[in-house]
């Protein structure tokens, strides 16, 4: 059971990333699923449907809407399977690939005027320990 002094930085810590994130969606122009879809390809290239619907944790009728929003939109495109003629691969073409890394920018963007406007200089050094923190807890 955890301490309630580690359970009261929790609650704070969970209300104020709620905030943040919430903050940060305020600047996307592609909805958070998608983006989702075309980081994925981005990280790890080509994928089927149905592996990227395990990826996003998502059931695969529903990656199948999200793979053909983003097709209508020309953000993926679609080729045969090299080693299995019942599949495809989807992959970012080159507007998809420049969509996300506008999203990309816009998101970090904001967040970086946001940091040099309202931090000093050791509030700045203190969050990029605390960054470190984070992805600490992320991974364990």
């Amino acid at each position: 059971m955890p301490t309630s002094e580690a359970a009261a930085i929790a609650a704070d810590l969970r209300t104020a990333m709620g905030k943040l994130l919430r903050r940060v969606k305020h600047e996307d122009r592609i909805p958070l699923g998608q983006a989702a879809v075309l980081g994925a390809l981005d990280r790890n290239g080509a994928m089927t449907t149905s592996d990227l619907a395990a990826d996003q944790r998502v059931r695969p009728q529903s990656m199948a809407r999200s793979v053909g929003l983003l097709m209508e939109q020309n953000l993926i495109t679609r080729r045969a399977h090299p080693t299995d003629g019942r599949k495809s691969l989807v992959e970012l073409s080159e507007a998809g690939r420049s969509a996300l890394e506008a999203e990309r920018g816009r998101r970090a963007g904001w967040l970086a005027q946001a940091i040099e406007a309202e931090l000093t200089d050791e509030e700045r050094e203190l969050l990029a320990h605390s960054a470190a923190l984070l992805e600490r807890l992320a991974a364990g």
